[in-house]
């Protein structure tokens, strides 16, 4: 099946004999067993619940993988991928991440006796010198929020030749732009709150697999550590992404409009978007996505208008963090998404005080754009 009709008839079918055309929610702690000797499939929901379950198939389904798992949080589904990692482990990650991500990293791994470094450019990375205590490499592409490209199947080679895991946070892309396992990364990690769930009304996480072992490292953790995600979360997840692809096709068509418009208006320094040619992962990013995705950012001249103006002056854009949902937002990421970098990593990287990052809805593209020009307009000195 082509992805959109996997989206609507993939996960689990109703099996009760009633014909539900969405999978029944079972809003169940527990569940009755027959005898003392054998137990069901569903027990416990912390360890699994049929609602869950079903969704946790639809994501599999959906990257065409073998396994899929659901979480409260996208960081508690990160969190348990961490999990994989032994004392004296070390992680190579891309430099610029989720703020959550590297909040965990710089906060918990010294605490774990775990290692870590990041790398201004894994494209570039020498593994020749690698270490044997390097276990996980960590690559979010595009990254948040410089959009910066990562060679995931690069990167999933060479990381084979040293026995080294590789997990994508394909967030920005979801599965409908990037499969990560097909370019031979071992785990796939995503914030389901943004485009999966796509209505900005719901938390949650997925990881999306294919090795039977590490699936079963992964299932005791999430029933170890409890981050599941609920019942009733995992029916709005559910669906939510039987509308995942005609909503990303929207988001893209929009995001590359108002690329485009800032790319050509005085008020932006610079944007950062992967369907720009100017952007310099652009033919990397075609080579392993079929498209941008709805997330943007962009440098805003401060010599000539004023920032506060601008973001205060928008009508359609919600000043606030996150992103995929139906509604556009902006935000300043080195103050919101990425208050948890140092200041000095801040401006090695290039998050900068006048960086704005722009998560596109699927609003009319000429409403989004007539907001932008006269917020821009206004902020004009």
């Amino acid at each position: 099946m082509k992805y959109q009709t996997t989206a609507i008839h993939g996960g689990r079918q109703d099996d009760s004999g009633k014909g539900a055309v969405n999978y029944p929610l079972y809003l169940s702690s527990t569940f009755v067993q027959d005898d003392v000797e054998h137990f069901k499939e569903f027990v416990y929901s912390r360890g699994a619940n049929p609602t869950r379950a079903s969704v946790e198939k639809l994501a599999a389904d959906l990257e065409g993988a073998k396994y899929g798992l659901a979480y409260a949080t996208g960081m508690a589904a990160t969190a348990n991928v961490f999990d994989l990692l032994d004392k004296g482990d070390k992680v190579l990650l891309n430099n610029n991440v989720y703020g959550g991500t590297w909040r965990f990293v710089s906060n918990l791994f010294e605490k774990r006796g775990i290692q870590y470094e990041v790398v201004d450019s894994l494209n570039d990375y020498d593994f020749d010198r690698i270490g044997e205590d390097v276990k996980l490499i960590f690559v979010e592409t595009p990254s948040n929020p410089l959009l910066e490209i990562t060679d995931i199947r690069k990167i999933a080679e060479e990381a084979k030749k040293h026995g080294i895991l590789v997990a994508v946070d394909n967030t920005f892309m979801t599965s409908y732009f990037q499969r990560p396992l097909e370019l031979g990364a071992d785990l796939v990690v995503y914030s389901a709150t943004k485009y999966y769930a796509g209505h900005s009304d719901l938390l949650a996480g997925l990881v999306v697999l294919n090795d039977d072992a590490l699936y079963a490292k992964l299932k005791f953790f999430q029933n170890t550590t409890g981050g599941v995600l609920s019942p009733f979360d995992s029916f709005l997840l559910a669906r939510g992404i039987k509308t995942l692809g005609v909503r990303l096709d929207r988001h893209q068509y929009n995001a590359r409009r108002i690329a485009e418009y800032l790319e050509n208006h005085d008020a932006a320094e610079r944007v950062f978007y992967p369907g720009l040619k100017s952007n310099p992962g652009y033919e990397l990013h075609k080579k392993q996505a079929s498209g941008d995705g709805g997330v943007l950012s962009f440098l805003f001249r401060e010599e000539g208008y004023d920032l506060q103006a601008f973001v205060n002056s928008l009508k359609l854009f919600g000043f606030t963090v996150s992103l995929g949902g139906v509604e556009s937002l902006i935000c300043k990421p080195a103050t919101m998404t990425h208050e948890s970098y140092e200041r000095e990593l801040q401006e090695k990287i290039g998050i900068r005080q006048n960086l704005l990052r722009l998560a596109i809805g699927i609003e009319d593209a000429g409403d989004l754009l007539e907001d932008l020009e006269q917020a821009l307009r206004k902020a004009k000195r």
